[in-house]
């Protein structure tokens, strides 16, 4: 093996021997805290209820581990073992166009991909999520599920495939600018089609049966200044015990969803307090920051990419015979995963910021702190939650501030503001 190809192997070994470590380091962390009850949940949780989030966690983060493992050694294999040379040099002795051959390849590793996901996949549903009480869904429905839902990414795949390796064809000089406009475009219309075409692909939608409920839920959107279409309840309890809210849809397709296991949980004032904070994302144009964060740091390494599947640097370094683009893209899409590694905290850093601008904006609104502060309470315990992440885990893997974190941060600046209205 060339040294440079070593090289690089030995990085991506010693990223993945370091997520591994935050993993086992979580763990340790929570079970050197595994008798401490926080003052917040005092009354709510025993010791008894801290042990199965204990070993909830623990069943997770060995699933994780090994199902990251494997995942990792399936692309060794195929990076580094030889496997995508012989691959794309079958898909390149076939002899077909560059759009329908870049479809192909991309298409049939997508495929496997999938295939080798289903063991594990099946493994975390009905082993795991079931032996904690959290998945309602039957094999038939998982299947159901899953065939709609490779269906679904085939026929996303192709159109994208087809667009996008028309634009590289048409234009090799300019083709990394118009796939960023492209990907953006079709992200702005995959979230405008999602609530009538994919959506009831997979769940049910109905309207809110509870009057008062919707009314006061309207009443909510109202004062926030937002206008909804729609509150509709979704029919999650068929697949699982989790419980969500979120909006859907741009423009005037802007809707409420509620998981009916929220409703059939939660008290009205509770759910409130959830769609409150669910407000604040979109009052506060988290959608746009968000875009404006990422998009320019989307088209630098898309532009990155370009400049490095200049040549045949990358077939060289990797011992593929034919030097082809879509090689080349798989390549630079491995490396740039690892260069993404480091990006992880200030990514999470930033939506933590937003999720806390989201809470003041539920306070704003109205929205009683210790009621948003019991519905996180409740959240943890029927979720299982981890109370007690390693500070270092959390600055990689969190996207949300850790709750008793967000509890404390809560509850300072609800009681701040209400001395303010005084």
């Amino acid at each position: 093996m060339k040294t440079d190809l070593l090289v690089i192997l030995i990085i991506y070994a010693l990223l993945q021997a370091f997520k591994y470590c935050l993993e086992y380091a979580n763990v340790r962390h929570v079970r050197g805290l595994k008798d401490s009850i926080p003052p917040e949940f005092e009354g709510v949780l025993d010791r008894s209820m801290l042990d199965k989030m204990r070993v909830y966690l623990g069943e997770k983060t060995r699933f994780d581990i090994i199902a990251s493992a494997s995942a990792s050694l399936a692309i060794v294999v195929f990076l580094f073992g030889g496997l995508l040379d012989l691959y794309n040099s079958w898909v390149a002795g076939l002899g077909l166009p560059f759009v329908l051959s870049g479809w192909l390849f991309f298409l049939l590793v997508y495929l496997a991909g999938e295939l080798l996901s289903v063991p594990f996949t099946l493994y975390f549903v009905f082993r795991i999520e079931n032996r904690h009480g959290f998945n309602t869904m039957t094999y038939g429905l998982w299947l159901a599920d899953f065939l709609k839902g490779t269906m679904l990414s085939v026929v996303l795949l192709t159109l994208v495939s087809f667009a996008g390796f028309w634009l590289i064809e048409r234009s090799p000089g300019a083709w990394w600018f118009l796939i960023w406009c492209f990907s953006l475009a079709f992200m702005i219309f995959i979230t405008y089609v999602s609530p009538y075409v994919i959506e009831p692909l997979f769940n049910k939608f109905t309207p809110v049966e509870d009057g008062d409920l919707k009314a006061r839920i309207m009443g909510l959107a109202s004062r926030a200044g937002i206008n909804v279409s729609k509150v509709l309840r979704m029919d999650e309890s068929k697949r699982s015990t989790h419980t969500n809210a979120y909006f859907t849809g741009i423009g005037r397709t802007k809707r409420i969803i509620l998981f009916d296991t929220l409703i059939q949980s939660m008290t009205p004032d509770e759910i409130l307090a959830v769609l409150a904070h669910e407000m604040g994302h979109w009052k506060r144009h988290h959608l746009l920051k968000g875009l404006a964060i990422t998009q320019p740091a989307l088209l630098i390494l898309i532009f990155c990419a370009y400049r490095a599947m200049q040549g045949p640097f990358l077939s060289n370094l990797f011992g593929i015979a034919a030097d082809t683009f879509f090689a080349k893209a798989v390549i630079v899409a491995f490396l740039l995963s690892m260069v993404s590694f480091f990006l992880k905290p200030a990514m999470n850093g930033f939506s933590r910021t937003l999720e806390r601008e989201a809470d003041r904006f539920s306070c704003d609104l109205g929205a009683n702190g210790e009621t948003m502060v019991r519905v996180l309470v409740k959240l943890s315990k029927d979720n299982l939650s981890n109370l007690f992440p390693h500070p270092l885990y959390a600055l990689f893997n969190y996207s949300h501030p850790p709750v008793l974190e967000r509890i404390g941060y809560i509850r300072a600046y609800c009681a701040k503001n209400g001395a303010d209205r005084r």
